[in-house]
């Protein structure tokens, strides 16, 4: 690794994990240069704390959300800088893309070999803008909700145009009778913006994840200086709030800290109780390095 790569991923390391520029480069070192390893070395080291801004990266574009006769989609699409994902150019592909998106229901395939309005297909579209611009652009991710068992609402932190912006949620819930208790979707939607669950349920989170976690976790308790047998009991509670934390009914709902999701729904029930029956939550460029 050159030294200016070398400086480049300190300088990411640093912004990641509020982590010293030595200690960052020595958990390079142990690494190889690989980021995500360096963060779990660094909270093993108990010098890093778990939090959002790890999974986050400097990936940059739009995400859009479209909602018609009940259903609705959400498709990403990233640039390398910021000033990009403000080009008018940028901006109307985007929001052609997610028209698209919603008559083809979330796939990519079909969407990249699907004629725009010029009368060209959105890959070749794709490498004329890319050439037009100078960045790169991809098209990152596309979902779909259709309109049965539920109804779907969506949110859109801090919307640059309607349906568009960095952060957007989309939730189903089952129960909901209109006009009678469907506000209580919007918030739910706004709830998942802003708290980002895994799951809806902590048995629902990956095995692995939670694997990974608990060996970062005693691993951190370990290297402070505690013994193994403590380690396993206090890793027991951390793992717990863990999972409480980021499955959608166990969580502290946003609008009243006295109360948890499941209650929330419980309260807001009439003739039907209201059951989450899936979400997702997309933030532009998150995760783009475990990819």
């Amino acid at each position: 690794m050159s030294n200016k790569d070398l400086l480049d991923n300190i300088k990411k390391l640093r912004e990641l994990t509020g982590v010293g520029f030595k200690d960052c480069k020595s958990a390079l070192d142990e690494s190889k240069g690989d980021i995500e390893k360096a963060i779990e070395f660094l909270r093993k080291k108990g010098i890093a704390k778990a939090s959002k801004k790890m999974s986050r990266t400097a990936s940059e574009g739009l995400a859009l959300v479209k909602s018609e006769n009940g259903e609705t989609s959400i498709i990403e699409i990233n640039s390398e800088t910021d000033f990009v994902a403000k080009n008018k150019d940028f901006i109307n592909f985007c929001k052609e893309l997610s028209e698209i998106n919603f008559k083809v229901k979330g796939d990519l395939d079909k969407i990249n070999n699907f004629k725009m309005n010029n009368n060209v297909l959105v890959k070749d579209n794709l490498v004329n803008l890319i050439a037009k611009i100078g960045e790169k652009i991809t098209i990152r991710r596309a979902d779909y909700f259709d309109n049965t068992k539920g109804t779907n609402f969506s949110y859109v932190h801090s919307a640059m145009e309607k349906g568009i912006g960095k952060i957007i949620s989309i939730v189903k819930i089952e129960g909901i009778e209109a006009g009678k208790n469907d506000e209580i979707g919007n918030k739910v939607a706004m709830h998942v913006a802003a708290s980002n669950p895994l799951a809806i349920n902590s048995e629902d989170i990956s095995e692995k994840l939670v694997d990974k976690e608990l060996e970062i976790i005693k691993a951190e308790i370990v290297n402070s200086g505690k013994p193994k047998d403590m380690a396993e009991k206090i890793s027991k509670g951390k793992i717990a709030k863990f999972l409480n934390d980021n499955s959608l009914l166990n969580q502290v709902w946003i609008m009243d800290p006295k109360k948890k999701v499941l209650n929330v729904l419980k309260e807001n029930s009439l003739d039907k109780p209201l059951k989450i029956l899936n979400f997702i939550r997309y933030k532009v460029g998150e995760g783009v390095w475990d990819e």
